[in-house]
């Protein structure tokens, strides 16, 4: 008698949980099918659509980032100029930019709202799900800033800065990085200060962005920096002993979504080497590239000394 009573206790236990784990599966595909849709009208252009979520539920991560996305998105386009012809057209830009990576991430969400995967492989579809709403998120911020430079909308503090040191403070970041890719590295940055006039924040950003662009596409072993002047310019260098660019790209490499392949990892927006030089060329520098194919490649930046 007590076993029966037992036995009937866990197949209640049993039925209880499969049928909490019914619903719970069932308002996740309902959750799911909500997100799918609203990515869908804002890929056509609407949006004022938000994801409504609460914490407990399995896709309030993914929802909350979809709306960070989307509240972005509207923030950043009410901020543009919208009058100014050149902004249409990057607007333009814009919905024809994200469409390829808004599409990817309705696919896998689509995929596990059909039923198509399930399992540990609906599992796996979810949070694919979610790094993609992550990348998206990056993207559209990325993409934002390349518009603003084009469109003269952001905010630029030019300023008398020693660049020896800041130069430093900005590679002692990437040292722990450089050693995780188990590469070798060499800093050849002279004791005496270097004054030039230019943006702190942009400049930290264009020496990022260079050493991202190492770290993703060069696959090389050694990356080298490298501060000198020049009679009245200092120079520049990012350098590494990776795959090179073939010379029918370089002339290419500096244009907005343009993508190095044959080897060359194509991870990224393609905006890193616009933002650089745009960057570089509003603080009156010049900047260029030349590489040989599975050699090296470098990138030069001078600046007038003050």
């Amino acid at each position: 008698m007590f076993v029966e009573v037992i036995l009937i206790e866990l197949l209640s236990i049993s039925i209880i949980f499969n049928i909490y784990q019914y619903y719970k599966i069932k308002k996740a595909k309902t959750q799911l099918k909500n997100l799918s849709s609203v990515l869908s009208d804002i890929q056509e252009g609407n949006g004022n659509r938000r994801i409504l979520a609460d914490k407990s539920d399995l896709t309030s991560e993914l929802a909350y980032k979809i709306n960070e996305i989307v509240l972005q998105y509207e923030k950043e386009i009410s901020n543009l100029n919208l009058n100014n012809e050149a902004n249409k057209e990057l607007m333009t830009s814009l919905s024809h930019d994200v469409r390829t990576p808004l599409t990817t991430l309705i696919g896998y969400m689509d995929a596990i709202n059909r039923g198509v995967v399930s399992g540990e492989e609906e599992e796996e579809y979810f949070q694919i799900a979610r790094l993609k709403a992550y990348d998206l998120k990056e993207y559209i911020d990325v993409l934002f800033e390349w518009f603003k430079l084009q469109s003269n909308e952001i905010d630029i503090v030019i300023g008398k800065i020693e660049i020896t040191e800041l130069t430093r403070l900005i590679l002692k970041d990437w040292i722990p990085v450089i050693e995780e890719h188990e590469m070798e590295f060499e800093i050849e940055i002279p004791d005496t200060p270097i004054y030039i006039n230019i943006d702190k924040a942009m400049f930290n950003r264009i020496m990022n962005n260079l050493m991202q662009n190492v770290m993703n596409h060069s696959k090389a072993t050694k990356v080298k920096i490298n501060i000198e002047t020049k009679e009245d310019r200092a120079i520049i260098c990012v350098e590494d002993n990776g795959v090179g660019i073939d010379e029918k790209d370089l002339t290419h490499i500096f244009e907005r979504l343009y993508k190095v392949d044959r080897g060359r990892s194509q991870k990224g927006s393609g905006l890193g080497l616009a933002i650089v030089k745009e960057m570089v060329e509003k603080m009156d520098g010049k900047i260029k590239v030349e590489s040989l194919k599975d050699k090296c490649t470098q990138f030069t930046m001078t600046f007038p000394i003050y």
